[in-house]
């Protein structure tokens, strides 16, 4: 059975009147169409909904039975246009975003809450994933957008961006050190030269996991005059700082990850040095038109 909708605003305007001239004039329309609309809504449910006679219109059982939830389904029916209005806009709907850890410790937590704060009806899914993870679950469609790093470049096409990806810049941050307080450098607050940990061991990132942050760290020891001597690799900042800590070696980490604080672990900036610095950008799939992506985008960019 389809109830038609409009019949079911006549049901409810006479229930709610008791009078079927009065809840005419309401409805805009004379008194006899209503009355034949009511007795065809009668006759599709089978049973009457009124009780009738010349004194007085009452709300038969079923009558009454059927107002809450016709009244509930025109609510339903009424909430379907601002839905469908309000996706289209991008005021409501779904965002699944993967991050890079660095950016938890920097700009992320400020991002989601001024796009929560100026989307209350969109809903974010987060996962904490790398660069190379995240490529993969745009690639199938599995996330809307991903904040990864950059440079996004695929080596195949001479040093281009994938074509079904767009990559927009966020900003960059230097690398600087982090050491085991026990460390003879540790002791002074000042910038040091990265040169003099030529001979120490380096805990460091998976090439395959984060590419460019690993090739950031190479860059910035090979302009200081050494090639890194890596004893332990993680692809969690978390448990990077925590070896740094174990005193199992210095490592390379964005500047961002200053504000994770660890006993046992000081970090020191470095000084003289123009390739130690990580790009950190957002990527998409151009054919994805959400309206959520692109107020997710414009706001990011601000």
């Amino acid at each position: 059975m389809t109830l038609d909708l409009r019949r079911l605003r006549q049901f409810v305007s006479v229930a709610e009147t008791l009078h079927f001239g009065r809840a005419a004039t309401a409805l805009s329309m004379a008194q006899p169409p209503l009355s034949r609309a009511i007795r065809s809504l009668e006759e599709e449910l089978g049973v009457p909904l009124f009780e009738r006679n010349k004194k007085r219109v009452l709300l038969s059982d079923a009558g009454r039975a059927l107002l809450p939830e016709a009244k509930l389904l025109l609510a339903a029916a009424n909430r379907l246009a601002d839905t469908a209005r309000n996706a289209a806009g991008g005021t409501q709907g779904e965002l699944a975003l993967a991050f890079v850890s660095i950016v938890d410790y920097s700009f992320l937590p400020l991002l989601l809450r001024k796009f929560t704060g100026a989307l209350p009806g969109v809903r974010v899914s987060l996962n904490e994933a790398t660069t190379d993870v995240q490529l993969a679950w745009l690639g199938q469609g599995k996330i809307d957008v991903g904040i990864l790093l950059g440079p996004l470049v695929d080596a195949p096409s001479g040093g281009k961006a994938p074509e079904t990806l767009v990559y927009q810049r966020l900003q960059t941050e230097a690398l600087v050190l982090a050491l085991p307080d026990s460390h003879a450098q540790a002791q002074s607050a000042a910038p040091i030269s990265l040169a003099r940990f030529a001979s120490e061991a380096f805990i460091s990132f998976p090439r395959q996991a984060a590419p460019r942050l690993h090739d950031a760290i190479t860059g910035a020891c090979s302009e200081a005059g050494f090639s890194q001597r890596v004893v332990q690799e993680a692809i969690q900042m978390q448990t990077i700082i925590s070896l740094v800590s174990a005193g199992m070696g210095v490592a390379l980490v964005p500047e961002s990850l200053m504000s994770l604080q660890r006993p046992g672990v000081v970090y020191r900036k470095l000084r003289g040095q123009r390739k130690a610095v990580l790009e950190v950008g957002l990527a998409w799939r151009r054919d994805n038109t959400s309206a959520v992506l692109r107020h997710f985008v414009a706001l990011a960019a601000q």
